[in-house]
């Protein structure tokens, strides 16, 4: 976009830490959005100052263990000037083709946000099989009128500061976009186990909500008729009753989805899934026999 043409009156939200190698793909793919916020937790990488040169506004975030995480609290206090939030991830991009069609669909005020699909690429391949497309998530909306869902997970420890697999629950109509956004990660195969070494602990306690009968208050709800969402969510909780769930998962994403057709990072994503599923396993057993300590 030029400088003679006109920004789009969204603004865009962008959670971070420590993202020095994505932040800048990131920024760049979101320059056509009349305002970028990036809410950071005290970095100590070149992520600020990367966002600063780009003309990103920076704020710092300081968690206190408690509700809410990042985005919901940046959702309550930024100061937004646009009545349209975007909420991108630093590994995650915005095409040009997204940009024209999100300037023209915030037009409609007959809906209150809009769920964008994402490529995920690993291992420089798009993996379109195994079930990891499509992948619909309500990025879009009237700030005012969404927030993330609370799956009371506050108190696990090493969870993060940041709402990662929680939903956005909206009062108001919501549409589907139909050009992608790209999930694209320039870091590596570590930090991937490192990011996922942590979400296993709050999926954990998610599946220990599951079984130990939590209700729905405060969560977008489980529903096979409801939304794409909805219904994944009824399934998860059908999942966590089943036996051999790291098997079974390697089962579903590489053969039954058909995985394999996305080669070598297919079969490598497939198996990281499946140890991923372990890992949540042995957390959860750990809740449930031991009060989530090694040892009483």
């Amino acid at each position: 976009m030029t400088l003679e043409q006109k920004k789009i009156p969204v603004s865009v939200l962008i959670p971070a830490k420590n993202e020095e190698l994505n932040i800048g793909a990131c920024l760049d793919s979101v320059a056509d959005a009349d305002e970028v916020f990036l809410v950071d937790s005290q970095s100590g990488d070149r992520t600020v100052a990367i966002a600063e040169e780009k003309g990103a506004k920076v704020i710092q975030f300081h968690y206190n263990g408690k509700s809410p995480k990042k985005k919901n609290w940046s959702l309550e206090n930024l100061p937004f000037k646009n009545d349209w939030v975007l909420i991108v991830d630093c590994d995650e991009r915005i095409t040009p083709e997204l940009w024209a069609e999100i300037a023209q669909k915030i037009e409609d005020d007959n809906y209150q946000g809009y769920y964008l699909n994402r490529k995920v690429f690993f291992l420089g391949k798009w993996i379109k099989h195994g079930g990891k497309y499509p992948d619909w998530n309500l990025r879009l909306f009237r700030h005012k009128l969404g927030r993330y869902e609370n799956l009371n997970t506050e108190d696990i420890k090493n969870t993060g500061d940041n709402e990662v697999h929680e939903h956005v629950i909206l009062d108001g109509t919501v549409g589907y976009l139909e050009n992608d956004m790209l999930h694209i990660d320039f870091r590596d195969i570590y930090e991937w186990l490192a990011r996922h070494n942590r979400y296993s602990n709050w999926e954990a306690r998610v599946y220990y909500n599951f079984l130990t009968g939590q209700n729905d208050d405060g969560t977008i709800g489980a529903n096979l008729f409801g939304d794409a969402v909805q219904r994944k969510r009824f399934l998860k909780k059908i999942w966590v009753r089943l036996p051999f769930k790291p098997l079974l998962r390697f089962i579903l994403f590489y053969i039954i989805r058909l995985g394999f057709l996305d080669g070598k990072a297919g079969y490598i994503y497939g198996r990281l899934l499946s140890q991923y599923e372990y890992q949540i396993g042995v957390k959860l057993y750990e809740l449930m026999k031991f009060k989530g300590r090694l040892n009483n």
